[in-house]
């Protein structure tokens, strides 16, 4: 299935990924509940991450969550602040080694969750309402992934958070309403805005600046939901936005595709960190 195609879909953008599926009555429930079991640990993540403050094994992060949590809300958007404290939560549990779920790599895990449950919490939505939008990010994933590797080695962090960008754009649009043109367009919007994001971790670790770089994105997220469902699409078609995405993958240096050779890694901060590491 093209973006095309899901975006000129009369049902709902998931349920155009299930159907595109061919999946059995049984499966199609199997596949539902494995998506319950997904929620379930992307919830355990963010509980375990808003509540721990213990340094990953390098020392960059592992409080930033927990402090963003229970800092006041000095803009007095609760919204925000949950978004940015859930998808940090997430990258910070990772970062520690515990147990997350890839959406669709380890490195932009939070974005999804951050966005959609931070989203479904303030809301006061249960599981229930979050399981079909879940299924449609999955499918916006394995999309992309048709035309360009989702992984930072290969695409820079554009490839990576990016794609769990569009995916958890798509995601919130369809929660709150959206149909599934909007639901694409938002997906093809928060992908085209991260178009040449560089994949530049210091010392070669998830970390910095991964794991704020899940917060800002997870922001970017709801915001491409939000244009999506006033109406706005994107000028360029979603399967060329992908395209152009791979194309500029290909076209980086090294240097920007996860080495820890560029970008903030390069600087003299961050080769002094990871010259530190290396000991």
């Amino acid at each position: 299935m093209t973006l095309a195609e899901l975006a000129a879909a009369t049902t709902s953008a998931s349920a155009a990924v299930l159907d595109d599926q061919g999946l059995s009555g049984q499966e199609r429930s199997e596949l539902l509940e494995g998506m319950r079991e997904r929620l379930r640990e992307m919830r355990d993540s963010i509980a375990r991450g808003l509540a721990n403050d213990t340094p990953s094994r390098t020392g960059m992060v592992g409080w930033n969550a927990k402090q963003l949590w229970e800092a006041p809300d000095v803009l007095q958007a609760a919204l925000l602040k949950r978004v940015q404290a859930y998808a940090m939560a997430v990258n910070e549990e990772n970062a520690r080694m515990g147990r997350i779920v890839a959406a669709p790599t380890a490195g932009s895990a939070g974005t999804l969750p951050g966005a959609l449950i931070g989203i479904g919490d303030h809301l006061g939505l249960g599981d229930d309402a979050l399981l079909a939008p879940l299924v449609l990010a999955a499918g916006i994933g394995e999309v992309i992934s048709k035309t360009m590797f989702i992984a930072g080695s290969t695409g820079g962090c554009q490839a990576e958070i990016g794609s769990s960008a569009a995916m958890a754009a798509a995601a919130v649009t369809e929660l709150l309403g959206g149909d599934a043109e909007a639901s694409v367009h938002a997906a093809a919007m928060a992908l085209m805005n991260t178009i040449g994001l560089v994949c530049d971790p210091v010392g070669g670790y998830v970390e910095v600046p991964c794991v704020s770089r899940n917060a800002f994105f997870a922001v970017h997220a709801v915001s491409s939901a939000q244009l999506a469902l006033a109406g706005l699409r994107s000028v360029i078609p979603p399967d060329e936005v992908v395209s152009a995405m791979a194309s500029v993958g290909r076209l980086l240096p090294p240097e920007l595709r996860e080495t820890g050779e560029g970008g903030i890694a390069d600087t003299p901060t961050g080769r002094r960190i990871a010259l530190q590491l290396a000991r």
